[in-house]
């Protein structure tokens, strides 16, 4: 009976699968050990149901199930066209605006995409391809990075801040920006305003920094000046 079952089951499709589920499992490790939320399991379901739904709509175009007579003529990608689509709502729910305007989860939503693809490839039979694509693909989020920052332009050592200063006079808006300038620590966007009926003002400044200056220094730095009365540092 077993053998029988194994007979049904045709071993280019199990390959296929295996072999999706394999490089999906690379996209999702790489995202899993960054703490993102595309993980093992996510990564391994699109890439397999990609993979599966293109071997689907591959054999389904050109056989149609259920009665050998009749054959069907139709795009064999189909199927996996709507996946492209269709995998987009899936890649948004990973993009998050924080409330200081940031914008997050691009990378991981692109990834969504790329495992997507990964599956689509494979499915279609291009396996060399689809082992490309996935070390590309870790090459590009990985390394390329890593070289850009270590030998690229200065502006790729900085990274951005969001400042948030409480003080008691408005005379130390001045005062504090003069110091930050000295500090080194670039201000691109300022935001005043009053709370507590203006008996305080905030100073909310997005600011560059070099990378590799501890946050912990930064604020240190800040909440010893002369006024500050409170401060929150958002990375």
């Amino acid at each position: 009976m077993g053998s029988y079952i194994l007979n049904l089951i045709d071993t280019e499709l199990l390959i296929k699968l295996a072999v999706s589920g394999l490089l999906g499992l690379i996209i999702g490790l790489e995202r899993e050990l960054k703490s993102k939320p595309l993980g093992l399991k996510t990564s391994l379901v699109i890439s397999i149901i990609s993979c599966l739904l293109t071997i689907v709509s591959i054999e389904s175009a050109y056989f149609f199930p259920g009665n050998d007579a009749i054959r069907i003529q139709m795009d064999p990608l189909r199927l996996a066209a709507q996946i492209v689509s269709g995998i987009g709502f899936l890649g948004a729910g990973v993009i998050l605006r924080r409330g200081n305007d940031h914008i997050s989860g691009l990378t991981t939503a692109a990834m969504v995409w790329g495992a997507a693809g990964i599956g689509i490839a494979v499915g279609a039979g291009f396996y060399a391809e689809a082992a490309a694509g996935v070390v590309l693909l870790i090459i590009s989020v990985e390394l390329i990075p890593y070289i850009l920052v270590k030998f690229g332009p200065k502006k790729l050592y900085k990274r951005e801040l969001i400042l948030k200063i409480t003080v008691s006079k408005q005379e130390s808006f001045e005062k504090i920006i003069n110091k930050l300038l000295e500090e080194k620590i670039v201000i691109t966007n300022t935001r005043i305003k009053d709370i507590k009926d203006h008996s305080q003002h905030m100073l909310e400044l997005k600011a560059r920094v070099n990378s590799k200056r501890p946050v912990t220094d930064i604020y240190y730095t800040i909440s010893r000046m002369d006024d500050v009365q409170a401060l929150e540092i958002v990375s």
